[in-house]
């Protein structure tokens, strides 16, 4: 029997930075790598799929200090298993590098 410790409903990742070209960045949408996600084929998978960045904020606001930025993978990005992703508001740049959670649901399987 699984421990308690192995129903994770989530898979970690990272935040890249922003979609960019040589002039220009579009902060509209970041680009995030996945644990374990190394082709195009297996990002396919968490299109649709919920992204959470939380961090701690100076102000305590109803009994705690973390606060939650909403995200939503929207497309692969590249052969190499990276995804853009939408959030409800631009990812701030002291986020790069930073961990994220890819929920794993709503689910299509």
């Amino acid at each position: 029997m699984p421990s308690e410790a192995g129903h994770r409903l989530y898979v970690k990742a990272r935040h890249l930075g922003y979609r960019r070209n040589k002039h220009t960045t579009h902060p509209n949408r970041s680009l995030v790598k996945i644990e374990g996600v190394d082709t195009t084929e297996a990002a396919n998978f968490y299109l649709g799929k919920k992204i959470a960045f939380i961090h701690k904020a100076e102000k305590e606001v109803r009994g705690t200090q973390k606060r939650v930025i909403w995200g939503k993978v929207v497309r692969p990005h590249g052969n190499s298993g990276a995804v853009q992703a939408r959030f409800s508001v631009p990812l701030p740049t002291k986020s790069f590098g930073a961990s994220l959670r890819v929920l794993l649901y709503p689910s299509s399987i």
